[in-house]
């Protein structure tokens, strides 16, 4: 890693491609009041022959984007989604005895292909139902549609899969409202040389109660906790002040863009917003069935919210002063603004990291892309004045050693994203 991007002008425009089309929330185009992305997944999805789960995912993003609802809490809401998407597609098969893998030209498969869509489309509503209650009945359209479409076969399987994806969907939410994410912060923030400080009056750190979140596969917070930063004062953590420093004094119009670009604060699809899209990506374009792609969706945001958690931790260790704050003189681009929580691990490294890792598992062949990616989100933060390059490479580390334990729970087929023993070897199925 060096204080410069270490993508290509052809890699950057790359990935703008991917994240673009999130971030074209027209919230003025639907006469019922939603985001864009929603009115058109209502009619994206709704064929009989898609798959369900992607649509749900996109509208989503497009609710996280619409209801301004910051990186931590939607990290979480994506999580709850994608565990009860896949969840209710096991539920679904094993129900109709479906467990000859993906073939679904053979006898039964337009039946087992409805109730996956059913399932899906019944977990998810409830679920999302929970977290935008406003937007209820517009997601009930949505599974009115997709209900609708096909022969009557069909719509009979979709309404016994979506009888179990609703039952499903209200199991989450019950593990949800217990998981302690509501629990307010309590803890001390501790004052002195070194020490970060909250910005906002009164003094708060947002997302301080995650250290204490029940998470889906870490056995606690700490787990994987980072080794201590170098000392405030030491000639490491000097160094790397000065690194950040000197970027804020010399920062280029190429470096603004980047940070610009990896901001995902509320209001966007958010960073793990931003990894759920690269994984709908890839899910179109290998022709994933409905399991695979619930199977993605649920590892993925699950591994996303472990690492975010155990991240907090780390944070909330070792309460890290942020270079704005050691050094009044650095800047920081407006689009990034200033977190109002500790500097030690990043929460972009972390998050980015274990995402990559996952999808690496499910698209090996893009395992270089996807790296290149991580690294350029953490540059970001450098670029934007509020990360050390440490905080940095140990949020990576972090991430990577959540996503490499959350992988192997799952390929053990004895995991919370499984409802049975079935072994799916990789995701591969």
């Amino acid at each position: 890693m060096r204080p410069h991007s270490t993508l290509s002008r052809g890699r950057l425009l790359a990935v703008a491609a991917v994240i673009t089309p999130l971030l074209a929330c027209q919230p003025d185009a639907n006469p019922a009041g939603l985001p864009g992305p929603i009115s058109a997944s209502r009619h994206g999805v709704s064929s009989a022959e898609g798959l369900a789960s992607p649509g749900w995912q996109g509208t989503a993003v497009a609710l996280v984007g619409k209801a301004n609802l910051s990186p931590v809490v939607a990290t979480r809401a994506y999580s709850l989604l994608g565990v009860a998407q896949y969840l209710a597609v096991q539920q679904a098969e094993a129900a109709k005895g479906d467990r000859d893998g993906d073939d679904e030209t053979g006898r039964g498969g337009r039946s087992r292909h409805a109730s996956d869509r059913g399932a899906v489309a019944g977990a998810s509503a409830v679920v999302l139902t929970y977290l935008f209650p406003a937007q209820a009945q517009a997601l009930e359209d949505m599974v009115t549609t997709q209900r609708s479409g096909g022969p009557a076969r069909s719509q009979d399987a979709f309404v016994r899969g979506e009888g179990i994806g609703r039952a499903v969907g209200a199991d989450i939410v019950t593990r949800s409202k217990a998981d302690g994410f509501a629990t307010p912060f309590t803890g001390t923030i501790p004052v002195g040389t070194g020490f970060w400080f909250s910005e906002a009056n009164p003094p708060s750190v947002a997302g301080g109660q995650l250290p204490g979140v029940r998470p889906w596969f870490l056995t606690s917070a700490s787990q994987f906790r980072s080794a201590p930063p170098p000392a405030f004062g030491s000639a490491g953590f000097l160094a790397g002040l000065a690194e950040i420093r000197q970027i804020s004094d010399t920062r280029t119009a190429e470096q603004v863009q980047i940070a610009t670009f990896w901001a995902l604060g509320a209001g966007t699809p958010t960073t793990s917003g931003f990894w759920i899209k690269v994984a709908t990506d890839g899910i179109n374009q290998h022709a994933f069935s409905e399991r695979r792609a619930t199977h993605l969706y649920a590892l993925l945001s699950a591994t996303m919210f472990d690492a975010q958690i155990g991240c907090w931790d780390a944070k909330e260790t070792y309460w890290l002063i942020r270079p704005w704050q050691a050094d009044a003189a650095i800047t920081v681009v407006a689009a990034v603004g200033k977190p109002n929580h500790p500097s030690y691990p990043s929460g972009h490294s972390c998050l980015s990291s274990s995402a990559a890792a996952v999808l690496s598992r499910f698209f090996p062949a893009q395992r270089a892309q996807l790296d290149a990616m991580v690294i350029e989100a953490g540059l970001s933060r450098m670029y934007g004045g509020i990360h050390y390059r440490f905080d940095v490479e140990a949020g990576q580390r972090l991430g990577r050693s959540v996503a490499h334990f959350t992988i192997a729970a799952d390929r053990s087929g004895h995991s919370v994203l499984r409802t049975d023993d079935e072994e799916e070897g990789d995701g591969q199925r």
